[in-house]
């Protein structure tokens, strides 16, 4: 395993711990620790954000371009992710099992139409 893996690897892990737990914290009334919550949800993200410029620069690549067409991926991501968790809220919170189902398949479908979007047709 090359160095930068394992690093992205170990930052990628705290970051993610970090922000899972800070989101239990946060939605979880019983835990009653909003304000911590996002506090530590925010440096799990920030730990993130450190993974990826920290790994592209011990890969010598460039930094990220924000160009109109990274913007797009960017938002197309956030679409079918939102789409996709409330397709599931929908199902499995308040027992909205067609209408759930339909609008959980609509942000599957989002999500994967970034592939030919990012990739491009060959």
């Amino acid at each position: 395993m090359k160095k930068s893996s394992f690093v992205a690897m170990i930052l990628g892990t705290i970051g993610g711990i970090l922000l899972a737990i800070g989101m239990c914290m946060t939605l979880l009334p019983e835990w009653n620790a909003f304000k911590p919550g996002v506090v530590m949800g925010c440096i799990g993200l920030v730990v993130l954000l450190i993974m990826v410029f920290v790994w592209r620069k011990m890969e010598n690549k460039d930094p990220i371009k924000i160009s109109p067409k990274t913007i797009g991926a960017t938002l197309i991501g956030i679409l079918g992710a939102l789409l996709l968790g409330v397709g599931m809220c929908l199902t499995m919170v308040w027992s909205k099992m067609v209408i759930g189902i339909v609008i959980g398949v609509v942000g599957i479908v989002v999500l994967l139409s970034l592939i030919p979007f990012i990739k491009g047709l060959k």
